[in-house]
C-alpha cells in the first residue's frame, strides 16, 4: 500500500504509479504523527472492505508510506474493486 496522509479527506482505492506487483493508494486525513496516520489506515481500510479492525495489520513500513498489510477474511474481488476505483 502506499498512504497519503494529511489529506483532505479519506479514502482507498485506486493504484499508486505502474508498480508490478500493483500498490493500492490510501489517503488519510490524519497525520503522520505518533501512529495516528498507521491508525486511520486500517479503521479506513477495514471500512472499504467490510472487515474488523483486526482482520487489518500493518506488517511492514510502519514508519514509511509504503507499507505491506496483512488482510484476514477478504476475497480477491473485494481488492480488484478497490484497485479499480478511479478519482479518489
Amino acid at each position: 500500500m502506499r498512504v497519503q496522509p494529511g489529506a483532505s479527506q479519506t479514502s482507498v482505492g485506486g493504484r499508486y504509479g505502474d508498480e508490478q506487483p500493483p500498490v493500492l493508494l490510501a489517503r488519510v486525513t490524519a497525520p503522520a504523527v505518533a501512529g495516528r496516520a498507521n491508525r486511520a489506515l486500517v479503521e479506513a481500510l477495514a471500512d472499504s472492505l467490510g472487515v474488523r479492525r483486526s482482520a487489518v495489520r500493518i506488517v511492514a513500513g510502519a514508519s514509511a508510506r509504503t507499507k505491506v498489510v496483512e488482510l484476514t477474511g477478504v476475497d480477491a474481488s473485494s481488492l480488484d474493486h478497490l484497485f479499480r476505483a478511479e478519482g479518489l
